[in-house]
C-alpha cells in the first residue's frame, strides 16, 4: 500500500512539472498571436528563439531554433495533456474508435471550408470549419447509437466510413478551388501550421482542462458505473454527450500536427500503455500524460532532425511505449482500480 502511495505521489509530481513546462509553451503561443497581430507583449517570442538557438548550438538540435518549432513544440505539449485525459474516459467506456470516427468527421469539416473559402475567397483557418462539423457529427453520432437499432459500434463505423466518404466527395467536386495540401491535413504538417493553429489549440485545450477538473467525478462514475450513476440521478446521456464533444475539440485541435489518419493515436495509445501497468485510474491517468507528453516532445525533435513524418514519428514513439508496457505487465486492462 505504501508503494502504491508513493508511486502515485511521484507520478503525480512528473505530471505536475510536466503541466508546468506546458504552461511556460502556453506563454509562447500568447505572445505568438499578439505578434501575429502586431499587438504589445509580443516580445516573448525572439526570447525563446534565442534560447532555441542556444540549445540549437549546443545539442544540435535545430527545430527549436525556429519560431515554427517553439509553436510546434507548444501546440505538441497540449496535445499531450488533453489528449490522454480525454483518451482516459473513452478507452475505459470501450469507446476507442469515436476518436477515429470524429477525425473523419472534421476531415469532411475541411473538405467544406476549403470548398467555400475556394468559392467566395473568404479566409478562414481550416480548423474552424472542422471544428464545427466534427461537434455536429458528435452529435449526430450520440443520436445514432440511441436511436439505431443496429449493434452496438455500427453507428460508429457508418458515420466514420460516411465522413471521410462525404470529405473526399467534396474535395473532389472542389478541384482547384482547394488551396491546401490535402495530404498535410491527412498525415499533419508541421512547418505550414499558422500561429492562429496554435491560438485554436490554446482555447480547445482550456476548454477541455476546465471541464473535466469541473466534471471529474461525475465523468469518472458515468465510466465505470453508468447504471449506478442513473441510479444517482445524474444525466448520464448529457454527460455522455457532452464527453463526445469534449473527444471532438481534442481531435480537431491535434490534426494539425498528427493529421486525420493518425489523431486518434494520442488519444488510445498513451492510455492502453499507461493502463497496462498502473493500478488505479489517477496513476493511469498521470502516466498516460507523461508517456504522451515524452511520445510528442521527442517525436517532435526526432522527426525534424531526420526528416521524417512528425505524426508518424510520434505515434511510433507511442505504440513502442505501449509494447513494452505489455511485455512488463501481467494483467489486463481489466484489472485497474477506480481510485
Amino acid at each position: 500500500m505504501q508503494n502504491s502511495t508513493r508511486r502515485l505521489q511521484a507520478l503525480r509530481s512528473a505530471a505536475i512539472v510536466s503541466f508546468g513546462f506546458v504552461l511556460i509553451l502556453s506563454a509562447f503561443l500568447v505572445s505568438d498571436t499578439l505578434l501575429t497581430y502586431g499587438l504589445p507583449n509580443g516580445g516573448l517570442v525572439s526570447a525563446f528563439v534565442s534560447v532555441g538557438q542556444i540549445i540549437a548550438e549546443a545539442t544540435g538540435f535545430t527545430l527549436l531554433s525556429f519560431r515554427f518549432g517553439w509553436r510546434m513544440l507548444a501546440i505538441g505539449g497540449l496535445i499531450g495533456i488533453v489528449g490522454p485525459l480525454i483518451g482516459m474516459y473513452i478507452v475505459h467506456r470501450e469507446m476507442a474508435m469515436i476518436g477515429e470516427t470524429l477525425a473523419h468527421t472534421a476531415f469532411a469539416g475541411v473538405a467544406i471550408g476549403l470548398l467555400v473559402t475556394g468559392a467566395t475567397g473568404i479566409e478562414t483557418n481550416y480548423l474552424l470549419p472542422a471544428l464545427i462539423v466534427a461537434i455536429l457529427g458528435a452529435f449526430l453520432v450520440e443520436y445514432l447509437a440511441a436511436r439505431s437499432s443496429s449493434y452496438g459500434d455500427v453507428p460508429i463505423a457508418i458515420m466514420l466510413s460516411g465522413s471521410f466518404a462525404l470529405g473526399t466527395l467534396v474535395i473532389s467536386y472542389g478541384g482547384g478551388l482547394t488551396g491546401i495540401s490535402i495530404e498535410g491535413v491527412l498525415f499533419g504538417n508541421v512547418s505550414v501550421v499558422p500561429p492562429s493553429g496554435g491560438t485554436i489549440m490554446l482555447v480547445l485545450s482550456a476548454i477541455v482542462i476546465g471541464v473535466v477538473a469541473t466534471q471529474y467525478k461525475q465523468l469518472l462514475f458515468i465510466t465505470f458505473d453508468e447504471q449506478a450513476a442513473r441510479v444517482a440521478q445524474l444525466n448520464v446521456s448529457a454527460y455522455n454527450s457532452l464527453l463526445i464533444v469534449l473527444t471532438a475539440l481534442v481531435v480537431v485541435g491535434a490534426m494539425q500536427i498528427l493529421g486525420v489518419i493518425l489523431v486518434a493515436a494520442m488519444l488510445v495509445v498513451p492510455v492502453a500503455a499507461a493502463s497496462q501497468i498502473a493500478t488505479s485510474f489517477r496513476e493511469a491517468l498521470y502516466l498516460a500524460v507523461l508517456i504522451g507528453e515524452a511520445s510528442i516532445m521527442v517525436g517532435l525533435v526526432a522527426a525534424h532532425q531526420a526528416g521524417l513524418p512528425a505524426g508518424g514519428t510520434i505515434v511510433m514513439l507511442g505504440v513502442v511505449c505501449y509494447i513494452a508496457a505489455v511485455v512488463l505487465s501481467d494483467r489486463d486492462l481489466a484489472a485497474i482500480s477506480i481510485r
